[in-house]
């Protein structure tokens, strides 16, 4: 059902929210200078767009997602909890550990994590400091701040980018009863898609997998209220999952963050546990020539962030005609570009 007054408040509730975000992006950039981290020295061999034209870029991505809650494809988004006081001493928290991660960043330290007592038994891939981030992927301190630190990252985007996944499900749920369906999201982090979800499809059964368990009870905590969503801590490589299960997959910035073979495998995954017919949703990085002028971002984010696997995911052929996802039985559907990110559609194939 279509609800401009709906789309019109959102439109001014994210056109603020970037302004925000942008000036504390702005902000922390200039500290971790300050503190040592050589954020604004890195070497370019592509075009990069200014902050100004950035945040134009950030402006239309808030406009299509207000068009969308305009339209009824979901409800205006609960972009983070807690009260402004909560909000505010999110902030204050990132700030306090900026010094951490810029000195890690000044000195090219990424392995730490690796020696935290959680990354016992995990693949050593996965238990790097990514981001130079304070205890990798694997601690409480972690999960508190990821989100905070990300939408700083992306000047408040980082949930509308998300979103860019639910019209697709919102197309393939369309006239089926939400119950009988099962939704799976791979590598939930701490839960702020699912609760996205959750927001748009109140009534679908939901699962959320991750490899930490710090970040699946950061999602639990942030979801507790929702009684339609259960976690599983899990290695996307061997979902602990039977065959075709699953009618809906979301994976949500993984892909980027893993070496080229666990990619595929991740994939072949996914696609056993989803049904014939059954719908893959991805959202991740843009890669290398999605859009015009953008590469130099993509170039430099290695080398101001620990991106190990990065460089080698923008040239990875995902979405084309003989790429991964279609090594792996699926059908693609459509890959657009949505700021900083791009989304995958898929159908996974039905046997012949």
């Amino acid at each position: 059902m279509s609800n401009r007054l709906e789309g019109v408040a959102h439109l001014a509730g994210q056109t603020l929210r970037t302004v925000s975000y942008a000036a504390l992006y702005r902000y922390t950039t200039r500290r971790s200078l300050a503190l040592g981290a050589d954020v604004d020295k890195v070497q370019l061999t592509r075009p990069a767009p200014g902050l100004f034209p950035l945040v134009q870029d950030v402006l239309k991505l808030q406009a299509k997602d207000a068009k969308a809650v305009a339209d009824g494809l979901y409800p205006i988004p609960l972009e983070e909890s807690g009260s402004f006081a909560e909000r505010i001493e999110a902030v204050r928290r990132m700030l306090d550990d900026l010094p951490k991660s810029a000195e890690r960043r000044a000195g090219k330290r990424f392995d730490e994590a690796a020696a935290l007592p959680e990354a016992e038994g995990l693949p050593g891939y996965y238990t790097q400091n990514f981001h130079y981030q304070s205890g990798g992927w694997l601690t409480d301190d972690s999960a508190r701040l990821y989100d905070i630190q990300v939408e700083t990252l992306f000047m408040g985007a980082a949930g509308a980018m998300r979103r860019q996944a639910i019209p697709p499900i919102a197309e393939f749920v369309k006239g089926r009863d939400q119950r009988q369906l099962r939704l799976v999201d791979v590598a939930c982090g701490s839960g702020r898609f699912l609760g996205q979800l959750a927001q748009a499809f109140p009534a679908l059964p939901m699962t959320g997998t991750d490899l930490s368990q710090a970040y699946l009870d950061e999602a639990a905590r942030f979801l507790s209220d929702r009684r339609n969503i259960g976690f599983r801590q899990a290695n996307a490589e061997t979902l602990p999952f039977e065959t075709a299960s699953f009618d809906i997959a979301t994976c949500i910035y993984l892909f980027h963050e893993l070496p080229r073979d666990v990619r595929r495998r991740v994939t072949g995954e996914i696609a056993r546990i989803l049904k014939p017919g059954g719908l893959f949703v991805f959202v991740d990085s843009i890669q290398w020539g999605d859009v015009d002028g953008y590469d130099g971002l993509l170039e430099a984010f290695p080398q101001r962030f620990h991106e190990p696997y990065f460089l080698d995911y923008c040239a990875d052929d995902l979405t084309g005609v003989g790429g991964v996802f279609a090594d792996a039985g699926f059908e693609i559907w459509d890959a657009f570009p949505a700021f900083l990110s791009k989304v995958g559609v898929c159908k996974k194939k039905s046997a012949s």
